[in-house]
């Protein structure tokens, strides 16, 4: 199971999905994405699509707290992808502490995710957390 890729939905909407991130295996850290790849910039967005955009963040982030446990986390965008319009929604856990809290270390939180985190029983937890957050939010979005 450690190899092969998984694609975990969470939530599907009209003009978003949210999804675990399996590269970099870390339970809870989701992304909601446009399904319309060619979008690259939230100024592309109509009102609608925005207004549901925050509609599914919001109801992510009170899963991710109430349901899934996770106290805090870090919201991040970038309009430089090949991927399109997409949305990090990445979890603070404890151990990450000596990352530090800013910006700036996630890129080597994800590092050590992909070097010492890809076993199977990782994957199985982060595969049951997205499960629990997709049950979680079923009728809610």
């Amino acid at each position: 199971m450690a190899m092969e890729k998984i694609i975990a939905k969470v939530c599907v909407s009209n003009h978003f999905d949210v999804h675990q991130d399996w590269e970099n295996p870390i339970p809870g850290f989701f992304i909601l994405a446009s399904r319309d790849t060619s979008k690259k910039t939230i100024t592309e967005f109509s009102d609608e699509e925005l207004l549901e955009m925050m509609q599914i963040l919001k109801k992510v982030r009170e899963v991710m707290r109430q349901v899934l446990g996770i106290e805090s986390i870090q919201i991040y965008q970038s309009e430089k992808t090949e991927h399109g319009f997409h949305i990090w929604i990445f979890p603070r856990y404890p151990w990450m502490e000596r990352f530090g809290e800013k910006i700036q270390s996630i890129r080597p939180i994800m590092e050590f995710a992909k070097e010492t985190m890809m076993t199977d029983d990782i994957l199985v937890e982060t595969k049951e957390v997205a499960e629990r957050a997709r049950a979680a939010l079923e009728g809610k979005v």
